[in-house]
């Protein structure tokens, strides 16, 4: 029993240790981050205040000036970097023909609006389809309605 009390002791402060395991870093706000989590890549080695295991930022050895290549910033894997690089430029052309196919869309959408608000105000007898799939005659107020909705179509997609 006696020697049951200085072993929870020691183990307790060993698993104490474990809570030093945390990055410290000042982030672009100047606020101090504390995380078990290393800090994003794009907060600078001169930022990182503390490194788990209680290294502080660790300063890169100076090269002498005609041997130093462009390398890549610390911890950065070199495939991993162009692998993100890929991603990122396939991320782009897919929002590119997004945005293209939307435009295409759009533009379909403008014609058929502007075609049947063409119809609509030629004049003369215009009919629909309701519920029932019967064909009914539109009386001015439906068919000033209808001009109206295709109006806002229009103005939707014909910007």
């Amino acid at each position: 029993m006696k020697l049951l009390r200085p072993l929870l002791c020691v183990a307790a402060c060993l698993y104490a240790l474990t809570a030093s395991a945390q990055w410290q870093w000042v982030d672009k706000d100047g606020h101090r981050v504390f995380s078990d989590r290393p800090p994003p890549t794009d907060v600078p080695d001169k930022n990182i205040l503390k490194r788990p295991g209680g290294r502080g930022a660790a300063a890169a050895p100076a090269a002498p000036a005609e041997t130093a290549a462009p390398a890549a910033p610390a911890g950065v894997d070199k495939s991993l970097a162009e692998k993100k690089k890929q991603a990122d430029a396939a991320d782009a052309a897919k929002r590119k023909a997004d945005e293209e196919r939307n435009a295409r869309i759009r533009a379909e959408n403008c014609a058929r609006a502007q075609q049947a608000k063409a119809g609509v105000e030629a004049g003369g007898r215009m009919t629909r389809i309701n519920e029932r799939g019967e064909r009914e005659f539109m009386d001015e107020s439906a068919i000033a309605a209808e001009s109206q909705r295709l109006q806002g179509l229009i103005n939707e997609n014909c910007r």
